[in-house]
C-alpha cells in the first residue's frame, strides 16, 4: 500500500507548468519521484519552478513551448525524450480564455485561439505521446479542465465550450486506448486563486458571489490540485480512466445556504 503514490523513475511532462496550477502539480509529481518536464511560453519562468524542484532534491528540466503551435509541440516531445527516454505522465494544463463577454459578441479569432489552445493542442499531444505509451503497454494522459464545462455560463461561454470538449476528448481517448492499459483523465477546478483567474477572483461582486455558493467557503489555491494529478499518475489511479474529478470546494454539489 505504500507504493500507491510512488512514481520514482517515471516521467512527467506538465504544460502551463510555471505557475499556478500547472506549478503547484510539477512539484507534486516531482515530490512522489518522478523525472518532471516544465514547460511554458517563457524558459526563464519554468527555469525558475525546476531550480526550487532540484533545490528539494527532485529531478527536472525547463522547456519552451507554444503549445498553439504544432512544431513547437513535436520539439516539446522530442527534447523530453532526449532528456529523459520516454513520456509516461502527460498532463496537458495550459490554457487560455481571451474572451469574456455574451455569446453573442465572440470574436471569430478569440473562439479559434480558445479551441486550438484548449482542445486541438490536446489532441496534438495526444497523438505525439499516445503511441509511445501504447508500445510500453503504460501511461496516464491527464487534461486539466474545469467547472465550466459542466454548466451553462454568461460570460465564460467560448472557454466553457472547450472544457466541455476536454471532457469528450479524454472519454473518446480512454475507450480507445484503455487495452493498452492508458488512462486519459480530466480534472476540472472550481474557482482557484491564479493569476490566469485574476479577473475572476479579484472582482469583489464574483468573488463573494462564489464563496456565497461555496460549501467550504473558500476559493481554491493551486496546491488543492495537485493530490488529484498525483493520485491519477500514480498505481493508485490503475483502473480510473475516462473520468472528469471536480476539485471545487463543494460548487458543484450545490447552493450553499449563502
Amino acid at each position: 500500500m505504500k507504493h500507491l503514490f510512488d512514481i520514482t523513475g517515471k516521467v512527467a511532462v506538465v504544460t502551463g507548468g510555471s505557475k499556478g496550477i500547472g506549478k503547484a502539480i510539477a512539484e507534486a509529481l516531482a515530490a512522489h519521484g518522478a523525472r518532471v518536464v516544465v514547460a511554458s511560453r517563457k524558459l526563464d519562468a519554468c527555469q525558475a519552478v525546476v531550480d526550487g524542484i532540484k533545490a528539494d532534491g527532485g529531478e527536472a528540466t525547463a522547456i519552451a513551448c507554444n503549445i498553439t503551435n504544432r512544431p513547437d509541440l513535436e520539439r516539446l516531445v522530442k527534447e523530453s525524450e532526449a532528456a529523459y527516454g520516454q513520456i509516461d505522465i502527460m498532463v496537458a494544463n495550459a490554457a487560455v480564455n481571451p474572451f469574456m463577454g455574451s455569446n453573442l459578441d465572440i470574436p471569430d479569432d478569440a473562439f479559434q485561439k480558445i479551441m486550438t489552445c484548449n482542445v486541438q493542442s490536446n489532441l496534438w499531444l495526444a497523438q505525439m505521446i499516445i503511441p509511445g505509451m501504447q508500445a510500453r503497454k503504460d501511461g496516464s494522459f491527464i487534461i486539466v479542465s474545469s467547472i465550466g464545462g459542466l454548466k451553462g455560463d454568461k460570460a465564460l461561454g467560448a472557454y466553457a465550450i472547450s472544457k466541455a470538449a476536454d471532457f469528450q476528448l479524454a472519454r473518446n481517448l480512454a475507450v480507445e486506448f484503455g487495452k493498452d492499459n492508458i488512462r486519459v483523465n480530466c480534472i476540472a477546478p472550481g474557482l482557484v486563486k491564479t493569476d490566469f483567474a485574476k479577473a475572476l477572483w479579484t472582482d469583489p461582486e464574483r468573488s463573494s458571489k462564489r464563496l456565497a455558493g461555496t460549501p467550504m467557503a473558500r476559493l481554491g489555491e493551486p496546491e488543492d490540485l495537485a493530490g488529484i494529478a498525483v493520485y491519477l499518475a500514480a498505481p493508485a489511479g490503475s483502473w480510473t480512466t475516462g473520468q472528469v474529478f471536480v476539485v471545487d470546494g463543494g460548487v458543484m454539489a450545490g447552493a450553499t445556504a449563502g
